[in-house]
């Protein structure tokens, strides 16, 4: 039984307990409080938005993201850093009625978004501006339902709610388990940790995803938001508003929901996520960690993603070791007693069920939340990909301290074409 617990604990992990209960309170909270209405005066016109694209060879999706965010805000107020494309992109952006900045050579994200806010003066002339990845679509309530977390003079972001585009399908049975466990993680994450995380008194979000997030725009010459080094920018950049102490991050999971284009190749996939890691790593290692909430917070975090890491890379290796020893003491083999002793402590059924049953459960919730019954047949393959998960982090962890050279420039993985929003 202590074994199938403590498995438990390390496969949720207590930081996910923590931050469930702070989200429970915050719901609470929100309903024992008086209902006070918006104010209006303090919430950004559409107008006052700015909706900027960083995009690098995608003509088979950028038409139907400028569609999407032209439902937000005058065709106009949409800018598209095409970042050394070779492709048809820039004509597309242009022909759409949106502003395209031809940028050359390839500077990578975190470059073409710093050259375009600069050189288009985007910060002197709005006042919220809303990074959109060029996969990525908003929902037609993005700006109704995420702009009013502004009327907090406090709020300097809002982080946008992660979902993933299901159509068009992916073409195998490989992708759609991997678009399946990616909409999951968003789900997990995003319900279970930052909606706690985004309370008032703890402002302890640590990621405002740059694939459709909200900045106050005279915030952002604060913000070093091209880094150098960095695989990517937005980890860094959410780092810099809690070292700088600029202000609060908002987040709901019913507010400002986007949906993005992700990999549905295993080779795609692997690249992602070990740019992710890549990029969290080295935004801890340009910070270091510091006195405070978010940091000790940050620091009892880091702990636990490697210690969940190490044991679910290790996890099928203890299993067959409990097993084998447990064969052994059965078969009376050992008279000394030490394999009868390795299997009392790591019984492997316990271990198999501490992993496989609340990995399951979040399977389970997965389904229900984003209504895919179809989630719960693929559940039991998911902690194959958690283990692969683990070692790409473990793996970018040691590449970003031991500081292997990174410029932060792309190539983007294979689109599936979208014809419309």
């Amino acid at each position: 039984m202590a074994a199938f617990v403590v498995t438990v604990l390390v496969v949720v992990g207590l930081n996910t307990l923590l931050w469930l209960s702070a989200g429970i309170v915050r719901v609470v909270a929100a309903r024992l409080r008086r209902p006070a209405g918006t104010d209006v005066a303090g919430v950004p016109d559409a107008s006052q938005v700015a909706i900027v694209i960083a995009a690098h060879d995608e003509e088979l999706v950028i038409e139907a993201t400028i569609r999407s965010a032209a439902r937000q805000v005058p065709v106009e107020n949409v800018f598209v850093a095409c970042d050394g494309c070779t492709d048809g992109t820039v004509a597309l952006v242009r022909a759409c009625g949106a502003t395209a900045l031809d940028i050359q050579p390839n500077r990578g994200k975190a470059g073409a978004i710093r050259t375009i806010v600069d050189e288009l003066d985007l910060a002197g002339r709005f006042e919220v501006m809303v990074l959109l990845d060029a996969d990525s679509q908003l929902s037609d309530d993005y700006l109704a339902t995420g702009l009013p977390a502004f009327a907090d003079p406090e709020v300097v972001a809002v982080a946008g709610r992660a979902t993933t585009i299901l159509h068009p399908a992916p073409p195998t049975l490989m992708g759609r388990i991997l678009v399946a466990y990616r909409e999951r993680l968003y789900l997990s994450v995003q319900y279970l940790q930052k909606f706690g995380q985004a309370g008032r008194l703890l402002n302890a979000v640590s990621i405002v995803p740059g694939f459709a997030s909200m900045y106050r725009t005279r915030v952002l010459a604060d913000i070093d938001i091209d880094a150098p080094g960095l695989a990517i920018e937005d980890y860094n950049m959410t780092f810099e508003v809690h070292a700088k102490r600029l202000g609060r991050i908002a987040f709901r999971p019913d507010a400002a929901i986007a949906l993005t284009q992700d990999p549905d190749n295993l080779r795609d996939y692997r690249k992602q996520m070990r740019r992710w890691s890549l990029g969290f790593w080295q935004t801890v290692r340009r910070h270091g960690l510091h006195a405070g909430r978010f940091w000790t917070l940050l620091a009892i975090s880091i702990a636990e993603l490697v210690t969940s890491s190490v044991f679910m890379i290790l996890a099928f290796p203890i299993v067959l070791f409990s097993v084998g020893a447990t064969v052994i003491a059965a078969s009376g083999l050992d008279p000394s007693g030490v394999s009868a002793g390795i299997a009392g402590i790591l019984p492997p059924l316990a271990v198999v069920l501490g992993v496989l049953v609340p990995d399951y459960l979040l399977s389970v919730m997965a389904a229900v939340l984003a209504r895919r019954p179809a989630y719960l047949v693929m559940g039991p393959v998911f902690p194959v990909l958690r283990m692969l998960d683990a070692w790409l982090c473990l793996r970018a962890m040691a590449d970003a301290f031991l500081r292997r050279r990174v410029d932060g420039r792309w190539a983007s993985p294979a689109r599936r074409s979208v014809a419309r929003a």
